[in-house]
C-alpha cells in the first residue's frame, strides 16, 4: 500500500503506483456498483451514543480547545453574537410571606414581547448583599407548579428518596425554601411551555404552516438557516434570568449558582458554559457519556459534533462544578466522564472544585439526597456559611395561584402561532442590523469580520485540518487520451475512515510512470462540479476541451467526486435528498436530532475539498499554484471551502447560480446548511475570501456589497472579477481567467 503526500499527489504524482486496467469510465475509480468504504455512508450518530471527553494535557491546549467549543455552543445556539439585550421591565408584584422568607412573583421579557416567568425567594432578616441561586426546574410535569401526588410521594419515602410528605410531593419548592433559609436569594424560573410560560409550547414540532418564505416559526427550514431554535430561546431566557437575579438589589453578583435536574440540568450545564458570571454549578443527573438529552429544547443543529456533555460541563472549570448521577443515562458517571472532569481539574491546578454525587440506588431524580449534597457544595463555595450537616425541615407549600404571576391586573401576554412569528421576526431583524453593523470598511473591521462570521464558519464546516501522511492510496488506474493521461485513484483516510475517489489529468511527462518535472509548470486545478470528477470528461469520455485547454499550459487538473455523488451513489447522480434521525413523534423531522450530531451533507462535501488541499498550508513551495474551479452548481462549496482554506489556494472561479441558503426550503436538500443564511448568507461567505483573487459569476450585473466591501477593506477591490456574459461563454470565460494568474 504506497503512502504519498497529499500535495504531491495534486500536483506532481511523482512516484509509481500500482496499476490496474481501466474500466469503462475514464473517471470511475471502484467496479460498477462497488460504493467506497466509507464511514459516512454508515447509521447516523445520534443522541443515544457514546460521548467521552479527552482532557488536554496543558492549560494553553485547553484555553485553545475550551474557545472553540464555547463558540461551536453559541453558534449552534444562534447567540453568536449574542442578541441585542432590552430592557428587561421586571414585574415583581404578589408577595406571599412565610416568616423565614418570602415568595414574589416574577415576569420581565428577554426579547420584546416574550417573557420569562418565575417565582422569587428571598430570606427574611439578612442584611446586606447575599449569595443567589437561579434555579431551571427541568422536565417535570407542570416545572414550577409541580405536585407528584400523594402516591408518588408516599413511593419516594418508601425508597428512601424523601423522608418528608411535603418535601415529597412539592420537591422542586422544597430546594428553594431551604435554600432561602440558608440564606440565599433564589429565582425559580420557567422553562419555555411550562406553568406561567405560556406564550409558546415546550415541545414545539416541525408544522408546514410555519414552514414560510416570511414570518416563519421555529424548526422551518427558515428558522434553521438562522440557527433560531428553542435551546437558544431557553438560554437566552437563562441569561436574562441572571442578568435580573445579579441585578436585584439584595444580591450580590460575585456569589451566584446554577442548579437544575435533568433538562433542568442541561440548562443549568448550558448556561454556565457560555456565561463567565455563575461561580458555582451543579447539574443534577444530566452529565453524562451516554444519552444526550432527549428533548427538542435540549438539541441544535451543530451543537455536539465531536463534542458532548461532559465536555460542556468541563467548560465551567476551574470554578467549582458538582453534578449527581442516578440509575439512568448517568449511572456510569463515576467510571466513564467523571474521572476525566477529576483528570481536568487536576491539570488546571483545582482537582478539589469536582464532585460527583453518585447515587445509582434511585431512579432520576432531584430527591432529598440530592438536595442535601447540592446544600453542602454551595455552603462551601459561595459563602453562607450555614452550619453542616444541612437538614430540611417542613414548609407550607404554595398553592398554584400563590406561584401564577398572572391576574387580572397583570394578564397573559400574546399566545401561539402569531406570537411565535413575531418573535422570530424580531431576532431575525436584529441579527440583521449586526450583520449590517459588522460590514467592513477597513482592515480592522475586516478583522472583526472574520472573528465573527469566520468564527461561526468555523463551525459550521470546520477546517478538518489533514496530515500528509495520513493519506493512503491502494491503486491508482491509467488511461491514455493521445497526448493526454487520467490517473483515477482513491485517497483513503483509515483514521477518519473516509475515502475520496479522485482522478487527476496532464499531459504525457507531466504526470505518467515517468514524469519529467520539467514539463511541468507546477500549477494545480481542482475542478468541482455538481456532477462529479465526470465533469471532466465529454460524452465520448474524452477530456473535454475546457479541461484540456488547462492541460495544454502544462498544469494538472483535478476531479473529485464529494460526498453524495458520482462514485458515492449506486447510480453515479448526486443525492437527491439527505437522511434524517427522528427522535420520537415530538422530535419527527427536527433538524437538530440530525445536524447536532452529523455534519450536513454541504459541510461534508466542502471537507472534502479540504481535505484535498489544506495540506498545502504545510507543504505547498513557493513556485507552486493550486486553483479552484466552482462550475455547474458547485460554486457554493467553493466558495465555503476558499473561505476556510486561507493562502493555501491561490485563486478561485466561482459560479453561485444565484445560490442562497435562505432559498432552500427543506430540511434534507442537500444543500441545506443550518445558519447559512444567518451571517449575511452566501455573499457573506465569498467575502472571507479577501483578498485572494476569484472570478465570480451568476450575480447579475453587481458583485454583491458584503463581498465588495470587504475586498476594499482588504486593500484589493479589484481582485474580484466579475462575469456577467452569455452563460454558453461562461466556462471559456472563466477559464481564460484562470490561466492568466
Amino acid at each position: 500500500m504506497s503512502r504519498l503526500n497529499v500535495l504531491t499527489c495534486l500536483l506532481s504524482l511523482a512516484i509509481l503506483l500500482p496499476t490496474s486496467a481501466f474500466g469503462e469510465s475514464p473517471a470511475r475509480v471502484l467496479p460498477e456498483g462497488e460504493l467506497p468504504k466509507d464511514s459516512r455512508l454508515g447509521p447516523l450518530k445520534d443522541l443515544n451514543g457514546y460521548f467521552p471527553f479527552e482532557p488536554c494535557k496543558t492549560p494553553d491546549e485547553w484555553a485553545a480547545r475550551s474557545e472553540a467549543v464555547r463558540r461551536r455552543i453559541l453558534v449552534a445556539m444562534g447567540l453568536w453574537p449574542m442578541p441585542t439585550k432590552t430592557p428587561l421591565e421586571a414585574v415583581i408584584h404578589g408577595k406571599v410571606d412565610r416568616e423565614e422568607y418570602t415568595v414574589e412573583k416574577v415576569y420581565f421579557q428577554s426579547f420584546p414581547g416574550h417573557f420569562v416567568t418565575g417565582s422569587l425567594y428571598r430570606p427574611k432578616g439578612r442584611d446586606g448583599r447575599r449569595p443567589a441561586v437561579l434555579s431551571p426546574h427541568g422536565h417535570w410535569a407542570n416545572g414550577r407548579f409541580y405536585d407528584a401526588g400523594e402516591d408518588e410521594a408516599r413511593r419516594q419515602i418508601e425508597m428512601g428518596g424523601e423522608k418528608s410528605p411535603i418535601a415529597a410531593r412539592f420537591s422542586l419548592q422544597a430546594r428553594c425554601v431551604h435554600l432561602a433559609r440558608m440564606g440565599y436569594v433564589v429565582f425559580h424560573y420557567d422553562m419555555v411551555g411550562y406553568a406561567d410560560s405560556v406564550q409558546l409550547a415546550h415541545r414545539l414540532t416541525v408544522r408546514e404552516k410555519m414552514n414560510t418564505a416570511e414570518n416563519w416559526g421555529y424548526f422551518s427550514p427558515q428558522a434553521e438557516s438562522r440557527l433560531q431554535n428553542p435551546l437558544g430561546l431557553q438560554t437566552y431566557n437563562s441569561i436574562r434570568a441572571l442578568d435580573f437575579l445579579s441585578g436585584l438589589p439584595d444580591v450580590d453578583p460575585k456569589r451566584i449558582g446554577v442548579t437544575g435536574g435533568s433538562g433542568g440540568g442541561t440548562q443549568t450545564m448550558i448556561l454556565c458554559a457560555v456565561d463567565p458570571r455563575p461561580a458555582a454549578s451543579l447539574p443534577a443527573v444530566m452529565v453524562s457519556t451516554a444519552m444526550q438529552g432527549g428533548c427538542t429544547c435540549e438539541n441544535a443543529c451543530y451543537l455536539r459534533i465531536g463534542t458532548g456533555n461532559v465536555e460542556f460541563a468541563a467548560l465551567f472549570a476551574p470554578k467549582p462544578l458538582g453534578m449527581t448521577a442516578a440509575d439512568d443515562w448517568t449511572k456510569e458517571m463515576q467510571s466513564k466522564g467523571f474521572p476525566e472532569l477529576k483528570q481536568h481539574y487536576a491539570m488546571l491546578g483545582v482537582e478539589d472544585r469536582v464532585m460527583l454525587h453518585s447515587r445509582t440506588e434511585f431512579p432520576h431524580n432531584y430527591n432529598l439526597p440530592t438536595r442535601l449534597a447540592m446544600y453542602g457544595w454551595f455552603n462551601r463555595h459561595l459563602g453562607v456559611d450555614a452550619s453542616e450537616p444541612i437538614e430540611e425541615s417542613d414548609f407550607r407549600p404554595l398553592s398554584q395561584a400563590e406561584m401564577s404571576v398572572w391576574d387580572d391586573q397583570h394578564p397573559k401576554p400574546p399566545v401561539g402561532d402569531e406570537h411565535e412569528r413575531a418573535l422570530l421576526r424580531w431576532i431575525t431583524d436584529d441579527s440583521r442590523k449586526q450583520m449590517a453593523a459588522l460590514t467592513p470598511s477597513n482592515p480592522d473591521e475586516l478583522a472583526k469580520y472574520r472573528e465573527i462570521v469566520g468564527g461561526a464558519l468555523d463551525t459550521m464546516i470546520g477546517l478538518r485540518m489533514v496530515e500528509p501522511d495520513a493519506l493512503e492510496i491502494p491503486s491508482a488506474k491509467w488511461r491514455f487520451f493521445g497526448n493526454y493521461v487520467a490517473v483515477s485513484l482513491m485517497f483513503r483516510y483509515a483514521d477518519r475512515g473516509e475515502e475520496l475517489p479522485v482522478v487527476i489529468l496532464g499531459l504525457r511527462g507531466v504526470i505518467g510512470l515517468l514524469p519529467d518535472d520539467n514539463k511541468w509548470n507546477k500549477k494545480g486545478v481542482l475542478w468541482v462540479d455538481k456532477r462529479g470528477k465526470r465533469a471532466l470528461f465529454d460524452d465520448q469520455g474524452e477530456p473535454k476541451p475546457a479541461v484540456t485547454r488547462i492541460l495544454d499550459t502544462r498544469a494538472m487538473v483535478v476531479g473529485v467526486d464529494l460526498f453524495g455523488q458520482g462514485e458515492f451513489t449506486a447510480d453515479g447522480n448526486p443525492i437527491a435528498k439527505t437522511r434524517q434521525v427522528n427522535e420520537g413523534q415530538a422530535g419527527k423531522g427536527y433538524a437538530g436530532f440530525t445536524f447536532g450530531y452529523n455534519d450536513p451533507v454541504f459541510a461534508q462535501r466542502v471537507h472534502d475539498i479540504l481535505t484535498l488541499f489544506l495540506p498545502a498550508k504545510k507543504n505547498k513551495k513557493p513556485d507552486h499554484k493550486v486553483y479552484l474551479v466552482g462550475l455547474n452548481g458547485a460554486g457554493h462549496w467553493v466558495a465555503a471551502a476558499m473561505a476556510q482554506v486561507g493562502d493555501a489556494v491561490d485563486a478561485a472561479v466561482i459560479d453561485t447560480g444565484g445560490f442562497r441558503f435562505a432559498d432552500v426550503t427543506a430540511l434534507d436538500d442537500p444543500d441545506f446548511l443550518p445558519g447559512g443564511a444567518k451571517y449575511g448568507d452566501l455573499p457573506g461567505i465569498i467575502a472571507l475570501a479577501a483578498p485572494r483573487p476569484i472570478w465570480l459569476a451568476g450575480e447579475g450585473a453587481q458583485t454583491p456589497a458584503l463581498a465588495a466591501a470587504a475586498y476594499r477593506a482588504a486593500g484589493e477591490p479589484d481582485k474580484i472579477t466579475l462575469y456577467n456574459g452569455d452563460d454558453d461563454k461562461k466556462e471559456s470565460a472563466a477559464i481564460e481567467w484562470l490561466l492568466r494568474q
